[in-house]
């Protein structure tokens, strides 16, 4: 059974066009995140996404014990990591998981970056040409348990046109993460109309822009330092002056959508009108242990209403 080879349109069905997107449920304990996966369930959120950083549990564990805590949710890494896997580890754990909760699977890979590598004692690679070699090691692995029923859909984390070309020849779609809404028609052209965009959105649930712009720039601050990010921002015409310092108020506002529920629905609604097929909201509040089910709740319906 294949790793990709899912089909970016039968992807796209299987995420729905709006999921959750959380680093908070790492932060739990094991029941606790369960019970806020119910919740995310009961409020009708079709997929889940989870980071894999550096300090973050193991992506297969966690996607494990949030499978378990739901019954119909999707679960989705965005992204593992394969520097923290060979290719064989990483595609026999997908298809583990696939094959233990049908349907409910979804493989998000990507290079990570240089420091995180240098921080688990690797040495980083040039991205396509890593990406490639061990896509291949990926189709060639081993696998001596029971097959899942269907492929494994499998998206790569993509931000520049190479990256995304890759996607759209070795994957079933794209995983952009920090983006504005003007990335996403980028993305779009670049992958063509089959392969399925998944764009991640950050969110703050706040009217008040002090406040709202300061827990933006907490979270943002460690993406605009490296180079992935600030790269992909400057081929959109970002200035420097716009990266440096933590983020002019301008770029804050364009990556990181602040307001009340009609105006992260509308930012939502703009990566969907420009070409993304789901978008995963990521809500960030005060502390970065909150999973922010209450805003959630609060976005539930008008968010799910654009499906």
């Amino acid at each position: 059974m294949s790793i990709g080879g899912f089909g970016g349109r039968a992807l796209a069905r299987r995420l729905g066009r709006v999921g959750a997107w959380s680093f908070a449920l790492q932060r739990l304990s094991a029941s606790d995140e369960t019970a806020a996966m119910r919740e995310l369930e009961r409020l009708g959120y079709p997929t889940v996404w989870v980071p894999e950083s550096i300090g973050s549990k193991e992506v297969f564990a966690h996607s494990a014990i949030l499978l378990g805590g739901a019954e119909r949710t999707v679960v989705a890494p965005g992204i593992a990591s394969i520097y923290a896997r060979d290719p064989m580890a990483m595609a026999n754990g997908a298809q583990a998981l696939a094959e233990a909760y049908p349907g409910r699977f979804v493989l998000g890979i990507g290079v990570s970056h240089a420091p995180s590598v240098a921080s688990r004692g690797g040495s980083y690679g040039k991205p396509i040409a890593t990406m490639t070699e061990y896509l291949e090691g990926m189709a060639k692995a081993q696998y001596a348990g029971p097959a899942p029923t269907q492929a494994v859909p499998l998206v790569l984390a993509a931000l520049g046109p190479r990256m995304l070309e890759l996607a759209a020849q070795r994957a079933d779609g794209a995983h952009p993460y920090f983006v504005p809404v003007d990335h996403t028609p980028v993305a779009r052209k670049a992958l063509g109309t089959e392969p399925c965009l998944a764009v991640e959105q950050t969110a703050v649930l706040s009217t008040d822009a002090q406040e709202a712009r300061g827990i933006a720039r907490g979270f943002a601050r460690h993406y605009l330092a490296l180079g992935n990010y600030a790269n992909n921002l400057r081929r959109l015409g970002w200035s420097d002056e716009d990266i440096a310092s933590d983020g002019s108020d301008r770029l804050i506002d364009a990556v990181v959508a602040w307001g009340d529920a009609e105006a992260i629905v509308a930012r939502v609604k703009a990566h969907l009108d420009a070409g993304a097929d789901h978008v995963c909201v990521q809500l960030r509040a005060d502390s970065s242990a909150d999973p922010a089910l209450g805003g959630y709740a609060e976005l539930a319906s008008a968010l799910l209403e654009l499906a």
